[in-house]
């Protein structure tokens, strides 16, 4: 027998949504389930309780592997599944796809985790209907200690993604700022990368699930700023449909100046930020501090994400010569180009 695929993730987290989205797009069977649900069972064990968990069927008909990050799932995917890749061609422009995941995983997040959380319209919000998702059996009167748990503990998580009284305004004015450039980026084209979707797309559509999509204050700035982006979500949830191309795949000589903004606001927010929390990693530092587009930001150091500058060196180092030469110049200018030096 063989045996779909099932995603154990939640409606309101981007990244169980990010995953789902490319597996309808790839048309991988999979099922869905809520993690902790009562169909989340004999789950493989997983290093990290993170979202979503990709279960993984093996040739004897059994669930015995499980795997979570979706960065490294949707390239383990790739290795199985060769139809419908959401990885370019060109391995410049994949690279370029490499690098938009990882600001929208990373970056974009904190402005997810930022409005969510510090905002108490939102909090209402989310403590209301988070645990509804998973639990919508109970009683008012049993969601509510439920509602009081989880929204302590997510705003108690806030000074680990950076969100404090010094760095929100910064977070709300950069995504502000990526959704106004989005909007326009998408003007002529289907997708980030031409007409079809990269894995930058679902990712970037992940944290707009919730960012664009859920949480009051940002839904309605979204709607009010970047209407497009908002429709956009409602496409990239399912894709399925798509039938792509290998030649709709942007080319290198076709890079619209669009494109080059968004790169120039990915070196302008999360490039220096990589740059100064590995320093902070390093050193062994409980705080850091430094200037980020001339605004202070500080935060504790995340280990994870000094990882992340690491990934993103190594993805460059894959490149033959004359494609690191390219990649130069492209990035030259942006304030990326500090993640490769």
């Amino acid at each position: 027998m063989n045996l779909p695929y099932k995603i154990l993730g939640a409606p309101g987290s981007p990244y169980s949504r990010k995953l789902r989205s490319i597996l309808r797009y790839r048309r991988i069977p999979f099922i869905w389930a809520n993690r902790n649900s009562k169909e989340d069972n004999n789950t493989p064990k997983v290093p990290v309780n993170l979202l979503p968990v990709l279960v993984i069927p093996d040739k004897n008909g059994k669930y015995s592997e499980a795997k979570v990050d979706t960065t490294p799932i949707i390239r383990s995917l790739e290795k199985r599944h060769s139809a419908r890749s959401v990885i370019p061609i060109d391995p410049v422009i994949s690279f370029l796809d490499y690098l938009i995941e990882d600001y929208a995983d990373e970056w974009l997040t904190k402005a997810m985790f930022h409005f969510r959380w510090a905002h108490q319209k939102n909090v209402d919000f989310a403590g209301s209907v988070l645990p509804r998702w998973t639990m919508n059996h109970l009683s008012d009167e049993e969601i509510e200690p439920l509602s009081k748990h989880i929204s302590e503990r997510q705003i108690e998580r806030l000074r680990y993604v950076g969100s404090n009284e010094t760095t929100g305004a910064f977070i709300e004015e950069s995504y502000k700022k990526f959704i106004e450039l989005l909007s326009d980026h998408l003007v002529g084209r289907r997708f980030l990368l031409g007409e079809r979707p990269g894995s930058c797309d679902f990712g970037t559509f992940g944290q707009l699930t919730q960012l664009a999509q859920t949480d009051p204050t940002c839904r309605d700035l979204t709607l009010e700023v970047a209407p497009r982006v908002f429709a956009w979500c409602d496409n990239v949830e399912d894709l399925s449909g798509l039938e792509p191309q290998d030649d709709d795949w942007m080319k290198q000589n076709e890079i619209p100046e669009t494109l080059i903004k968004i790169l120039k606001e990915i070196g302008r927010t999360y490039a220096p930020f990589l740059v100064a929390n590995a320093e902070a990693v390093s050193k062994g530092e409980e705080e850091w501090e430094s200037k980020i587009d001339g605004k202070l930001w500080k935060q504790m150091p995340f280990v994870y994400q000094a990882k992340c500058l690491n990934w993103v060196k190594e993805e460059f180092e894959k490149l033959q010569k004359e494609q690191k030469a390219k990649i130069f110049q492209l990035l030259e200018g942006t304030g990326c180009e500090i993640l490769i030096n």
